[in-house]
């Protein structure tokens, strides 16, 4: 654990435990409601984009954790290239340019 945790009180480190216990469960189910989905189910691909858009911003501020840097740049190279192969309609980028 680091110095900075350790500096908390116990009420401070039972707050940010339950936070993290409630992060997990709603990520489970996340993954189950995706896992559960047909391409049928995103006839609007602004919705499937802004779901993708979340879920790369949730990851990104999960690699900013401490102890998630290496992870963070496999993640990002992960993205990069897995990006290069998506339809250019589904990437963030291009959700980005259709809301403004």
């Amino acid at each position: 654990m680091s110095d900075e945790f350790d500096g908390l009180d116990a009420t401070e480190k039972a707050g940010i435990e339950a936070m993290l216990i409630r992060s997990r469960v709603l990520a489970v189910k996340i993954a189950n409601e995706l896992r559960n989905k047909r391409p049928e189910h995103f006839v609007d691909k602004l919705s499937l984009a802004d779901v993708h858009a979340s879920l790369e911003r949730a990851a990104d501020v999960l690699s900013t954790v401490k102890g998630s840097q290496e992870r963070g740049r496999q993640h990002r190279r992960y993205l990069k290239a897995r990006s290069l192969r998506l339809p250019h309609t589904l990437t963030s980028a291009r959700l980005r340019e259709s809301r403004q």
